[in-house]
């Protein structure tokens, strides 16, 4: 009772899998941040090492004197480029002036699509890998004696299909179902060959012992009663080839009818990221694994330090797992310090309260009379609730 639908034993136990992940929370830098405190345009970042040196180099100083010792300093990576498996089979990247980076769809149906991806890669070799192999190297010469990532990544198996095929891969979900399961098969296939590559290089053994996570936003454009056929099996197929340990997925804009697929694929842990669907008491209802509530960086504009504790105490008390919040370069101001200091303040007291036995119910009693006539009615994840400074936002 409470175990996973996965086929092995090595899933969590939902009868217990909440109460035993207690609670966390975690405040980050990121790139954005450091580009934004050192004055580096995002596209000299993404193309020049010189520039990305001097945004670590600069920025990581400037972001902890802002913010202090308790915000995390963004790991030294190149830049965080989504798109390094489709660019690698293909796809053009756009490095647009103060934009983030695009790419274009390259296969104009599902055949092409399964031939091409049939085509061995050289991914070391292929697209711009080359480029940011040596970027990698720039980074590593600047910074000795310190680890660096390789961010030339990629995405889930349906977001990748979108990438791939564009808009047009939803409708071959209908108009040729026996051949849209083939190319996410050979598709995910894909995947997990460019997977190998890129955690080699990050020295990260495939499959990964100490667990794997799966970022597959555009999975929620499948409509619940088609998961099981079109998203699962693959999902399943990636998650076994990447790790033999626990499972993780970050995917947005699920509703509420889709979240039986979290159980079904034996996850350990959720992020829902940007979700206007979804509420902490949405998702304790309706599925038993833990999940982080994410606090966006549009919210804070709109939020006093009174707002932004009531959030962490009412995630908690709905049944969050962890609160995560990401300083952005939206946030680099003085205006907005004092409210991830009361992020951080109220993160760790709940935690405090959770290690301590305390029930879900008394932490519900932090939450500010205004801070519990708003969350979350007055609340979607594009929108924050009333702050004390205005009147609520709905959708």
């Amino acid at each position: 009772m409470g175990r996973t639908a996965r086929n092995d034993t090595t899933g969590p136990d939902y009868g217990t899998a909440r109460q035993e992940a207690g609670f966390a929370w975690s405040v980050g830098g990121s790139q954005g941040a450091l580009r934004e405190l050192a004055g580096v345009p995002i596209r000299e970042f993404n193309l020049e090492p010189a520039a990305c040196v001097e945004a670590y180099r600069r920025g990581r100083p400037l972001l902890r004197e802002m913010f202090g010792d308790e915000v995390g300093l963004p790991g030294l990576t190149t830049p965080a480029v989504s798109y390094g498996h489709v660019n690698c089979l293909g796809s053009e990247l756009l490095f647009p002036e103060g934009g983030e980076v695009a790419h274009t769809h390259i296969y104009g149906s599902l055949q092409e699509g399964i031939a091409k991806l049939r085509e061995p890669v050289d991914w070391a070799a292929a697209g711009l890998a080359p480029f940011f192999l040596d970027f990698r190297e720039r980074l590593r010469a600047a910074f000795p004696g310190e680890r660096v990532g390789f961010a030339f990544g990629g995405e889930g198996p349906i977001t990748t299909a979108y990438e791939l095929r564009g808009e047009g891969f939803f409708t071959d979900l209908y108009d040729d179902p026996p051949l849209a399961k083939q190319f996410l098969g050979t598709l995910t296939d894909s995947v997990l060959d460019f997977d190998r590559f890129h955690m080699a290089v990050n020295e990260v053994p495939m499959p990964n012992p100490a667990g794997g996570g799966l970022c597959d936003d555009l999975a929620g454009f499948i409509p619940a009663p088609m998961m099981p056929e079109f998203v699962l099996p693959f999902w399943e197929q990636h998650y076994r080839g990447l790790t033999t340990g626990a499972r993780h997925a970050h995917v947005e804009d699920l509703r509420t009818e889709q979240l039986f697929c979290l159980e079904a694929i034996g996850l350990h842990r959720f992020d829902p990221s940007i979700s206007p669907k979804l509420t902490p008491q949405i998702l304790a209802a309706h599925t038993r694994v833990p999940f982080l509530w994410r606090l966006g960086c549009f919210h804070y504009r709109e939020m006093s330090a009174q707002d932004v504790e009531d959030f962490v105490f009412q995630s908690a008390a709905d049944g969050a797992s962890g609160v995560i919040t990401y300083v952005a370069e939206t946030m680099c101001n003085a205006e907005t310090v004092p409210k991830v200091h009361a992020f951080i303040r109220a993160a760790k007291e709940v935690k405090r309260l959770v290690d301590e036995g305390c029930p879900r119910a008394e932490i519900a009693q932090r939450v500010s009379p205004a801070g519990r006539a708003n969350l979350w009615d007055a609340w979607c994840g594009y929108l924050s609730p009333r702050s004390s400074r205005g009147g609520a936002r709905r959708a």
